[in-house]
């Protein structure tokens, strides 16, 4: 494993222990040439889900991608790291239950709105004004009066 310190390629686990949801494996490790510690997680290979984008392209689905748009999102919001990687643990468990190869990238954007949407409003906001390209103020204002319709309703 390569340390995201140095770049050295040896390192030793020192802890391992499986996640809460008993789907990974938390490996500590240390670098056998600069000593500093870091954290991995190992999963069973399943079959990638590839992502079909707008323009036709492919690309397998990244996690991390995803992650980093939630967090992001997120921003100063009062949701934790932890509970964004469950958020995307249940996407990508979703699609892996339902057999799915592939999935465009507008019904996986919107999958993700509907669960934030859930999740925490502003994010939502955040994560949508991004992802559906709000060009100007009306279209972010249509959005949050939608918001407003539903909050009425409950």
């Amino acid at each position: 494993m390569k340390c995201p310190y140095c770049a050295y390629l040896e390192s030793k686990v020192v802890d391992s222990r499986p996640t809460e949801d008993g789907e990974k494996i938390r490996r500590r490790r240390e670098c056998l040439s600069c000593g500093r510690r870091f954290t991995t997680y190992e999963i069973v290979e399943t079959t990638p889900l590839v992502v079909v984008k707008k323009d036709g392209s492919r690309q397998m689905f990244d996690r991390n991608k995803l992650l980093g748009g939630l967090l992001r999102a997120c921003e100063k919001r009062p949701i934790s790291v932890s509970t964004l990687d469950r958020f995307v643990d249940s996407i990508e468990q979703d699609y892996a239950n339902s057999l799915v190869k592939e999935v465009s990238s507008v019904e996986l954007g919107e999958k993700v709105l509907r669960e934030l949407k859930k999740l925490d409003k502003v994010a939502y906001i955040r994560f949508a004004s991004v992802y559906r390209d709000f060009s100007d103020v009306d279209t972010f204002l249509s959005e949050l009066k939608a918001l407003q319709r539903e909050k009425t309703k409950e």
